[in-house]
């Protein structure tokens, strides 16, 4: 048996590509936040993460074009050994201080803080807890580790307790859920999670990827909930509101210490580079200065959320920037699409097993950046999409 026989046999791409309608690794010409221009087709982005608009922003460029001048383009090694710059170790107190830790950790990518730091913790004889909703990373993260996976029902706090309830007392549990669920746009209900966790003697870490800069006046979902001192770990990246790449957790002095340590993906990595690592700083300072940014993009989202449901889409539980427009059938999604971006709308098809069977939908995602008159041309389209497909009436 050849081992590259189902690569050769792979027909799904093609068959897409093949009918016009293949939505992924788009090429853009350009890309300018709240626009993009793929061959010559200008289009309004409503699919991007960067929820502040600041990969744009005067001093988040001129900080990593700075950073690039002083440090060179790599630190061509890993921070356990000669990869840590203090550029990063500013950005890691700042970023503390930031979310009301004692300290942090930064990786290279956001998949790479989960990945890491999930499988440093959980060992042998360890029980993981995942929401069925939990990110691709920190189901990997899990795998990862030595310990037992255990799955409850998406934002079901009775579920949770059983769950919580079947570990025996001889096991240590981390219980690990999203902050802002990236493809529905609601949020776990932490207070709620934090006296189940709490009964039951489990660790909570919430990876606050898409609620960082956002939630909270900026500081994320834990803060948006008041529940910082209950949280144990607080996760995010870079590649969201902080306009670059990367990311890093948060917690308690020595709990960061023992992942810095035990990490292989933080240990066996190079370094986040110089120019993202100002990027990120830069950001985080644009965040504290121009508080008016978070409260912005949940207007502009209150705004969309709005107008689809008075249009008759069903957009969920969102309560966020991210809405998605539930479509329930692949090929209606895909054609949905095609059709959005040939009017000049840009947003992401969503299928299995991103989401369940039946809950295909289009991620909508809105910026501080966007302007009334480009939310209300994107409103537009949507609704002359929609009754073209017979999404809506």
């Amino acid at each position: 048996m050849d081992i590259l026989k189902k690569c050769y046999e792979y027909q799904d791409v093609k068959q897409a590509k093949a009918a016009g309608i293949y939505p992924y690794f788009i090429p853009l010409t350009e890309n300018e936040g709240t626009e993009a221009v793929f061959k010559g087709h200008r289009l309004i982005m409503c699919g991007s993460n960067n929820y502040l608009g600041l990969t744009t922003h005067p001093k988040v460029k001129e900080a990593a074009i700075d950073a690039i001048k002083r440090y060179g383009t790599s630190c061509t090694g890993s921070r356990f050994l000669n990869g840590t710059l203090e550029l990063h170790e500013q950005l890691e107190g700042e970023l503390a201080e930031w979310v009301g830790k004692e300290a942090t950790l930064i990786f290279s990518t956001g998949m790479q803080v989960n990945l890491g730091t999930v499988s440093a913790i959980v060992g042998r004889g360890d029980v993981v807890v995942l929401d069925k909703d939990d990110h691709a990373s920190i189901v990997d993260g899990a795998r990862l580790g030595y310990g037992k996976i255990e799955r409850y029902i998406h934002n079901d706090m009775d579920h949770l307790e059983r769950t919580l309830q079947s570990i025996p007392e001889s096991a240590a549990a981390l219980v690990v859920v999203d902050g802002l669920f990236s493809m529905e746009g609601d949020l776990a209900p932490l207070p709620d999670m934090i006296k189940v966790t709490k009964k039951y003697g489990a660790r909570l870490m919430v990876d606050d990827a898409h609620g960082m800069g956002v939630m909270g006046g900026g500081h994320g979902t834990v803060a948006h909930f008041g529940v910082t001192k209950d949280v144990d770990l607080i996760m995010s990246t870079f590649s969201k509101s902080f306009a670059s790449l990367g990311g890093f957790i948060a917690g308690d002095n020595d709990v960061v210490s023992y992942i810095k340590h035990h990490a292989r993906s933080v240990i066996f990595s190079a370094s986040i580079p110089p120019a993202n690592t100002a990027a990120a700083l830069a950001s985080l300072h644009v965040m504290r200065d121009e508080p008016e940014l978070p409260a912005r993009v949940l207007a502009n989202a209150e705004k969309m959320r709005q107008g689809f449901r008075s249009m008759g889409f069903d957009i969920g539980n969102s309560v966020t920037p991210v809405v998605p427009i539930i479509i329930g059938d692949n090929d209606l999604t895909f054609l949905m699409w095609k059709t959005l971006f040939d009017e000049g709308v840009f947003v992401n098809p969503v299928i299995s097993p991103a989401v369940a069977p039946g809950h295909q939908l289009l991620r909508t995602s809105y910026m501080a950046s966007h302007t009334n008159a480009q939310l209300d041309h994107v409103l537009e389209v949507f609704g002359k999409v929609g009754k073209k497909l017979g999404v809506i009436q």
